[in-house]
């Protein structure tokens, strides 16, 4: 089984415009409501490739309520912890001249509910894969992500990290399987930019040094590169296509991956190409792709 992790899903309220302007009134002429958070993200695009997930995390108040009933009316298996007070946060983005955000800041989570939340984790089995995705509340240890991979250590499991910044780097000495840092904060984690294939797979074989197993770098509109943890340098480009929402794709390319290789029993070519082609047919699309979306990029790589 897989598990995802999402420590503040969101409602996701996107509205369309064609121009928006600050200090006036902006009247939107489309808008959706989506569940929202890496974690979630993860486990629909899993589902829409018929491979069973089950999100774990928080939730509150009515938006909570209807963050998990979009997330089940979506294919979704849900386990989360239900908080006493507060609400889910709800995100706000407009889609016009430009993409804005704002996104909220989310209930406060007390240590009684984040330990109900390390218990179900615990009874992860071996062969069991965890994906711990995005960032965490302010009120949330900020070592939990390393707490969590200790609390792992030796029994079997797969665990995927998908962070920034000292949340990624301070859990790569517990070798996690898989780590999907963009280019960007791949740069970001050693102070330095990075414009080649030959820099990125410099600084991916300096993470693996330090512990992780597989390094997928997604670099956008150019595709990935991954450094398998058989020592090759994978690379493949997007395809063609049209962006129409970047948020998500990150996610999808996770999703994608991991069921690329569950599918190929462990072929990592294989996974950076079903990696590809989620994250590709999600940027193309208004939200997740799903599975004939997948398919058809799939079929042009």
């Amino acid at each position: 089984m897989i598990y995802t992790v999402t420590f503040n899903p969101s409602l996701d309220y996107v509205v369309h415009m064609k121009t928006f302007t600050a200090g006036d009134i902006n009247r939107a002429e489309q808008e959706m409501i989506y569940p929202g958070g890496k974690g979630i993200n993860v486990s629909l695009v899993l589902g829409n490739l018929h491979i069973p997930s089950k999100m774990l995390g928080f939730i509150a108040g009515f938006t909570g309520r209807e963050i998990e009933r979009l997330a089940k009316a979506n294919g979704g298996d849900t386990d989360f912890i239900v908080l006493d007070e507060g609400c889910s946060r709800i995100n706000l983005k407009v889609s016009a001249d430009d993409e804005t955000a704002v996104n909220g800041m989310g209930p406060h989570i007390p240590e009684e509910k984040l330990q109900a939340l390390l218990t179900q984790i615990d009874t992860l089995k071996a062969g069991d894969t965890l994906v711990l995705a995005g960032s965490i509340p302010s009120d949330i240890p900020d070592d939990i992500y390393e707490q969590i991979l200790k609390r792992l250590q030796g029994r079997g499991i797969r665990v995927v990290v998908d962070a920034t910044g000292d949340l990624l780097k301070n859990v790569i000495k517990y070798k996690p399987f898989l780590i999907k840092p963009n280019n960007f904060e791949l740069g970001e984690l050693f102070s330095v930019d990075l414009h080649t294939d030959e820099e990125i797979t410099v600084c991916a074989k300096q993470l693996q040094a330090m512990g992780a197993r597989n390094v997928l770098v997604s670099l956008g509109g150019d595709g990935a590169l991954l450094l398998g943890e058989d020592g090759q340098v994978y690379r493949r480009q997007s395809p063609n296509g049209t962006l129409v929402n970047s948020v998500g794709a990150g996610d999808s390319m996770v999703a994608g991956f991991l069921a690329g290789f569950e599918a190929s029993k462990g072929d990592l070519n294989e996974a950076l190409k079903m990696g590809i082609s989620a994250g590709s047919a999600s940027a193309f699309h208004e939200w997740l792709a799903t599975e004939d979306d997948i398919k058809e990029v799939y079929a042009a790589l």
